[in-house]
């Protein structure tokens, strides 16, 4: 670190989520002493305005990573595998990789970090740090403060989720089909027809009959709230939305409590807007960083259960915001790279 800034790497900048952690770095104003850019070899020679100036970008098969003091891993388009291929030489050379692929998040050395339920695991770093899932990384900002004071045991979660969770080539998918009328017949990324239509389906099906995204929410829930007895029943659903993910959170408390005392909670969360006179809908974040909380109600027939409905901006909270502000944790605490040595070990 350079007199209270960073030398930042971020690979994957030419994606949706790159583009838009480039976007919440200038706008928080993030301080930089330097930023470096890689993307897949395909992309290599463009050049990207930040601030005034143009970077160029590099290929990541031979990236130089020495020098940089965090590296965000954003994807890589034509690299599969990008974190697990090159997350490790980015540490070997001294920086804090913040990840936001799904290769490292349940690894049990490497902190699962959501800002405003768990900051105190940043601490726990070696070197690198997992962005947790868009669609868990919202629902947990949401219930961080509910598990804390009451303890959630069960959550069962609907999602709607928008088609830039698949990147670039979700949302190009979306466009061409809304103006084809033959848009059945041109399914590349999403396993039906994304428009005019919802997918109960986001990635493969594994276990009991769940998706991949379903588990993640389960998995990750538990981690980051330090808690392996939460219940987890995720339906994880795409819909043809362009930015914003939805959710329907249905949480049950092991301690008693009250829809005023839940209320109360919500509406002083960090990073949570709650009002339960309105909700908020995707088409009305308009670039927010905050994850809205609305529609909260008991359950009728069942005592200390409660739903609510949640929404945030899936490539902002979802992925680059969280991703900045996991940076700005570590800026905070002065926090390096301090354990190369065992930077194999993950």
């Amino acid at each position: 670190m350079t007199k209270g800034s960073m030398i930042v790497g971020l690979v994957g900048a030419t994606g949706l989520v790159g583009q838009t952690i480039l976007k919440v770095l200038e706008e928080r104003k993030f301080p930089l002493a330097g930023l470096k850019l890689w993307a897949s070899s395909r992309s290599a020679g463009r050049r990207i305005k930040f601030q005034g100036k143009n970077y160029p970008v590099m290929s990541v098969k031979t990236a130089d990573f020495s020098g940089c003091d965090i590296i965000f891993f954003a994807g890589t388009e034509g690299e599969k595998g990008a974190s697990r291929l090159y997350a490790q030489k980015a540490i070997a050379a001294g920086a804090v990789v913040i990840d936001n692929g799904s290769d490292f998040r349940m690894h049990p050395s490497v902190p699962l970090i959501v800002p405003e339920a768990n900051p105190e695991d940043v601490k726990k770093q070696r070197g690198l740090i997992a962005n947790p899932n868009c669609s868990t990384i919202q629902m947990v900002a949401a219930l961080a403060p509910i598990h804390k004071r009451y303890r959630v045991k069960r959550i069962v979660v609907s999602t709607y989720q928008a088609v830039s969770g698949a990147g670039r080539a979700g949302v190009a998918e979306l466009e061409r089909q809304a103006k084809n009328s033959e848009f059945r017949i041109q399914n590349s990324t999403f396993p039906r027809a994304i428009a005019n239509n919802v997918i109960p389906q986001i990635s493969d099906f594994s276990q009991l009959g769940y998706s991949g995204e379903e588990w993640k929410m389960v998995k990750e829930t538990q981690k980051i709230l330090h808690d392996k007895n939460i219940a987890v029943n995720a339906t994880t659903v795409r819909v043809p939305v362009m930015t914003g993910h939805s959710e329907s959170v249905y949480f049950e408390t092991g301690k008693n409590c009250t829809l005023k005392q839940i209320e109360q909670l919500l509406a002083t969360a960090p990073g949570v807007v709650f009002s339960n006179k309105d909700y908020i809908t995707p088409a009305e974040l308009k670039d927010s960083d905050l994850t809205y909380v609305g529609r909260l109600r008991p359950d009728p027939f069942k005592k200390n259960a409660f739903v609510m409905w949640v929404v945030a901006d899936n490539l902002r909270k979802g992925a680059a915001t969280n991703a900045v502000q996991i940076a700005e944790l570590l800026l905070k605490l002065k926090i390096k790279n301090k354990i190369l040595r065992t930077a194999s070990n993950v």
